[in-house]
C-alpha cells in the first residue's frame, strides 16, 4: 500500500499525517501555531511558523510510523482558503500572511465592487460589474474583506512596501506548496478566491484579463495555474532532509479543506452531500455545473475533483462557538478541564429545545445565507433559571439552526433535498450533537468513521488521483460510516417553531448590530 505526506494546514496549526490510499491514517500529530490578532479585524500568521510546524509534526509522525515516512510516495497539502502571502523573488515571506479572517481590505473590496454604478447597486455591488464577476468567476468578492481579493487592495494601499517589494501573492496552501518545490504555483480551486480566472470550463481554468483587479498587479504577481489533481514537482533535497522523506516523493498540486474534506467524507458522487462542523461549518456537495446564489452567498466553484464543480458556502463559527463557551464561561470547571466531551455530555441532561433558550453563533459575522460581517451573536431569553445544561446544549442547538438556515437555501440551489448527509470534523464526535442535526435538518445524518481526519483523508486520495492510482469511484468504499442518526419527529416538531424564531431574530437584530459596530471589521 503507497503513502502519502498529507499536510493539513488549519488555522489553529497543521496536521500532518501519514495516509494509505485506502484511506486509513497510520499516524498523525499537530503543532498549533499563533495568529496575530489587532485593530481593524487583523487576523495575521508568520508562515515560517507554519513551516516550523509542518517540520515538528513530521518528525512525530515519522517516529510513529517506524521509518515508513521514507517510503512515501507523494505529499499533499490542503488547509486553510482564503489567505494572502506575499513573497519575494526567492519566495521568502516579505510580512505575515493575511488569514482568511483578516477583513482589512473590505472598504478597499466595496469601493471597486460598487464602483461606476452611481446611487444603483445590487447588495453592494455595481451591477454590471458583479454579472462580470460572476458569468466568469462563479461568485465575487467578499464585501467583508475576507478573501485574496480584499487583501490584496489592503496590501497594495495600506502597505504599498509589501506590494511593491512582492514578486508573487499566494494562498498559505500554495506557499506550503512552493517551500516545498521551490516552484510557485496555483491549482485550479485554490485560486478562486482571487476572483480573477475564468472557471466556466473546469477543465480549462485560466486568468482572465478583463476582470477588475489591484492597478499595479502584473501577470507575473499571480502564480501560474495548474489543474486539480496534478503533480507540482518532486520535494527539494533539502525539504525532503527536513521532514524525513526519501528522494523520490512528489508534491501533488494544493487543496483548500473544503475541497478535500468533501473527498475525504466519501461523499464524491453528483449531489451526494457531506456537512463539516469544526471551528466554521458547512453543508455541500459536487455538482456538474457552474452557478451561483449571489443573495446568500453560494456557488458552485471548481472541485479538486478534475472536471467537477464543489457548492461552496461558509456558517462562520461552528466549533468556535463551543470554544467560546467552554473558555469564557467554563474556565477552571470539571467540564471545561474534560474537554468537549464533558460539555456534551452536561448538555445531553438538557431536554430538547433547551428550555426555549436560543443561542445565535454568529460570533464573527456570518457568510451564508447572509453575507454580513457586523452581526453577531449570544443568547436570548435567559432566565434565572436557566441551567448550565441548557447553556451548553443551546449553543449546540443554535448552531445546527443556522445550519438549517443555510441548508433551505443550499438545497434551493442544488434543486432538491441533500439526504442521506455524511458528517465530518470534530462535531461528527459527538453522538449527541449529530442527533440534533439530524433532528433540526430532519435529514438522515452519517457520522464517518474517523472524522477528524477527513481533510487529510481527501488529501490522500487526491495525490491518488493525480498519481493515476485511484479514480473517483474508488473513493465511497474507503470511508466508512460509524453510526446513522435518523430525524426523531416529535424532536424535529419541537425544533421547528425555535427555528422561525431563529430567523426572526437576525432580521430583528441586524440594524441594531450594524449600528454598534459600525467603523469596525473586528473579528474579535
Amino acid at each position: 500500500m503507497s503513502h502519502v505526506l498529507a499536510i493539513d494546514l488549519g488555522t489553529g496549526g497543521p496536521k500532518v499525517a501519514l495516509v494509505g490510499f485506502d484511506g486509513v491514517v497510520r499516524a498523525s500529530a499537530f503543532e498549533p501555531v499563533e495568529t496575530l490578532l489587532g485593530a481593524r479585524g487583523a487576523a495575521e500568521q508568520r508562515p515560517e511558523d507554519w513551516w516550523r510546524a509542518v517540520v515538528a509534526c513530521s518528525g512525530r509522525v515519522g517516529a510513529q510510523s517506524g521509518g515508513d515516512l521514507r517510503a512515501a510516495v507523494a505529499v499533499a497539502v490542503t488547509g486553510q482558503w482564503a489567505g494572502t502571502v506575499a513573497v519575494d523573488a526567492a519566495g521568502a515571506p516579505l510580512a505575515p500572511a493575511l488569514t482568511w479572517l483578516d477583513g482589512r481590505g473590505a472598504d478597499h473590496a466595496r469601493r471597486i465592487a460598487g464602483a461606476g454604478a452611481g446611487g444603483l447597486r445590487v447588495e453592494g455591488y455595481a451591477p454590471q460589474r458583479i454579472a462580470r464577476w460572476i458569468r466568469r468567476t462563479g461568485g465575487a468578492p467578499s464585501l467583508s474583506g475576507r478573501d485574496p481579493f480584499a487583501h490584496l487592495q489592503f496590501l497594495r494601499h495600506e502597505r504599498p512596501a509589501v506590494w511593491d517589494a512582492a514578486a508573487c501573492f499566494l494562498e498559505p496552501v500554495d506557499w506550503l506548496n512552493l517551500r516545498l518545490t521551490g516552484i510557485p504555483s496555483a491549482s485550479f480551486d485554490t485560486a478562486t478566491l482571487h476572483w480573477v480566472t475564468d472557471v466556466r470550463d473546469p477543465l480549462r481554468v485560466r486568468y482572465a484579463p478583463a476582470l477588475p483587479r489591484p492597478a499595479g498587479l502584473a501577470a507575473s504577481g499571480l502564480p501560474p495555474l495548474r489543474p486539480s489533481a496534478s503533480v507540482v514537482g518532486p520535494v527539494t533535497a533539502h525539504a525532503a532532509a527536513e521532514l524525513g522523506l526519501g528522494p523520490d516523493a512528489v508534491v501533488v498540486t494544493a487543496t483548500p479543506d473544503t475541497m478535500s474534506g468533501a473527498v475525504g467524507s466519501g461523499a464524491v458522487g453528483d449531489r451526494a452531500a457531506h456537512l463539516y462542523v469544526g471551528t466554521s461549518s458547512w453543508l455541500s456537495c459536487h455538482v456538474t455545473r457552474k452557478k451561483t446564489d449571489p443573495f446568500h452567498a453560494i456557488a458552485a466553484l471548481p472541485s479538486a475533483l478534475p472536471g467537477r464543480y464543489l457548492v461552496s458556502c461558509e456558517q462562520q463559527t461552528a466549533g468556535a462557538s463551543l470554544a467560546m463557551l467552554r473558555d469564557a464561561w467554563f474556565a477552571g470547571t470539571p467540564e471545561a478541564d474534560g474537554g468537549y466531551e464533558a460539555l456534551t455530555a452536561l448538555a445531553a441532561q438538557a431536554p430538547p429545545g433547551s428550555g426555549g433558550v436560543l443561542f445565535c453563533p454568529w460570533l464573527n459575522g456570518e457568510r451564508t445565507p447572509v453575507d454580513d460581517a457586523l452581526t453577531r451573536g449570544g443568547w436570548l431569553n435567559l432566565s434565572l433559571d436557566t441551567t448550565r445544561a441548557q447553556l451548553v446544549r443551546s449553543v449546540l442547538e443554535g448552531v445546527a439552526l443556522n445550519a438549517r438556515w443555510m441548508q433551505q437555501h443550499v438545497e434551493r440551489f442544488c434543486g432538491g433535498a441533500l439526504d442521506p448527509v455524511r458528517f465530518i470534523g470534530g462535531g461528527a464526535l459527538s453522538p449527541l450533537w449529530a442527533q440534533i442535526f439530524a433532528d433540526v435538518l430532519r435529514r438522515e445524518i452519517r457520522a464517518v468513521a474517523d472524522p477528524v481526519h477527513a481533510n487529510v483523508r481527501g488529501a490522500a486520495f487526491l495525490a491518488g488521483i493525480a498519481l493515476g492510482e485511484l479514480t473517483a469511484d474508488d473513493v465511497p468504499d474507503r470511508v466508512g460510516v460509524a453510526a446513522t442518526f435518523r430525524p426523531d419527529p416529535a424532536r424535529s416538531a419541537r425544533y421547528d417553531p425555535l427555528f422561525a424564531e431563529f430567523v426572526k431574530i437576525y432580521k430583528a437584530t441586524k440594524p441594531i448590530y450594524a449600528r454598534l459596530n459600525r467603523g469596525t471589521r473586528s473579528s474579535t
